[in-house]
């Protein structure tokens, strides 16, 4: 996948050279995620899934905080919810504060998933990052926070 360059470029219109590379980062982080996701089996726990588990390894939240936090809807996340509930991942219990709101706690099983999916992504990305070079790795490595920032920008 190449994303053009241009040396030396004094381009006052910014949107020039970034519409490229955005569409290309776009569909590199695509294929990345649909990759991992297609290393699990069907019925396993979803990414979306996963990340709530790590949300929730943090300490408990309501579903409303985790929906804001996912930038999901309240009802996409209700189905999450209702999900690792399902499989006993979570526990949902009455806020004790206001018992019309719930609050979710990840379970022993739900921390024992989530380290074995890390683990099980982990050591995909592992193999797959032995392939390149040493300079490479460290070309990767040093564009982290930049994609961090930009995590937090969208």
């Amino acid at each position: 996948m190449e994303v053009e360059k241009t040396a030396g470029s004094t381009t006052t219109d910014p949107s020039r050279n970034t519409a490229p590379l955005a569409a290309a980062l776009r569909l590199a982080v695509a294929r990345i995620t649909r990759r991992l996701r297609q290393a699990h089996a069907v019925g396993d726990v979803s990414l979306s899934g996963v990340s709530v588990l790590a949300r929730l390894a943090g300490g408990p939240d309501s579903p409303g905080s985790l929906a804001e936090l996912e930038r999901v809807r309240p009802q996409a996340m209700a189905s999450t919810l209702a999900g690792l509930e399902q499989r006993g991942l979570v526990r949902r219990t009455p806020d004790t504060s206001d018992g019309r709101r719930a609050i979710v706690t990840i379970t022993d099983d739900g921390r024992t998933v989530l380290e074995e999916r890390r683990s099980e992504s982990v050591t995909r990305l592992t193999r797959a990052l032995e392939e390149f070079t040493p300079e490479e790795r460290d070309m990767l490595r040093d564009a982290l926070p930049l994609l961090d920032r930009l995590a937090e920008r969208l």
